[in-house]
Formats: structure tokens, sequence, C-alpha cells
């Protein structure tokens, strides 16, 4: 049976060895460990309930495929999680995200297109497995992809 709290689910991760984040609510959000000793957010979230969901974004980033539209970013950022899509992943969410200079300037440095995908997941081992494998996913569109 699956953690029905996010407190329980948190404990559960923790134990099976994955790096929590941050809580964001409900969620779960795992790190990804970049260097020894910095931790970043993965992209990565579980969510409790009788079936635990799996949840993950990709995303393009407009600076990297300058002269596309929002649609051709959109299909890009969808098209690196086909994979994930056999293995029962659904699309739930598609947005577009302006990144504003961290020095605090009115100037937006990038716009991200994501889209989160989810797999709703039932006993503990298979959660376990289907967040290693949401992991191991490439979550930004590299330059050199093709269409």
């Amino acid at each position: 049976m699956p953690p029905s709290t996010p407190t329980e689910l948190k404990k559960f991760l923790l134990a099976e060895g994955f790096e929590v984040y941050r809580m964001l609510g409900d969620q779960v959000v795992l790190a990804d460990r970049v260097r020894d000793n910095l931790i970043m957010d993965s992209w990565v979230t579980a969510r409790p309930g009788p079936a635990c969901d799996v949840r993950f974004v990709i995303r393009a980033q407009a600076r990297d495929f300058p002269g596309e539209t929002e649609q051709q970013l959109f299909a890009r950022a969808r098209s690196l999680a086909e994979a994930a899509r056999e293995r029962g992943y659904a699309e739930v969410a598609a947005k577009r995200v302006e990144v504003p200079d961290p020095g605090g300037g009115s100037q937006t440095l990038d716009v991200w297109y994501q889209v989160t995908f989810e797999k709703s997941v039932g006993a503990e081992p298979e959660l376990a497995s289907e967040l290693r494998y949401a992991l191991s996913l490439e979550k930004t569109v590299p330059v050199d992809s093709q269409r």
C-alpha cells in the first residue's frame, strides 16, 4: 500500500535512498545532486494517495531555439517524453514560464516552455521504480536536437 500522507511519503522516499529537495503542498519534490555539496530541483515530484502520482517536467528553452514559435517549442518538449508516454505517462499541463533577471531587473532572461507528465502507481516498489525512471530522464531539450 502506498504512503497516504506527504509526511509518510517523505519518510518512505528517504528510506529508499532518495534525496528530498523540498515539500510543496502535498507533493514531495526530489533533489538532483549536481556535485557533492550542491543539490537542485530535479523536476520530479511524488504525491501521496490511494495511488501515488509521479510527475516530471520537461522544458524547451526559447533562447536555445531562436525564431521558433511557441507551438514548436512545446512540440520539442513533448518529443523528449515519447518513451515516457509509452511507459504510461500522460501530459497533464503545459505552460510558458518567463525567467526574470535574478538581479532584480525588469528584464526577462529566457522563456521556458514546460510540459508536465504524470503516472499513477499503486505499490511502494513500483513507486520507487517509477521515481528512479523519472529522475533518469533528460529534462531540458538539448540544443542539438532535431525535429
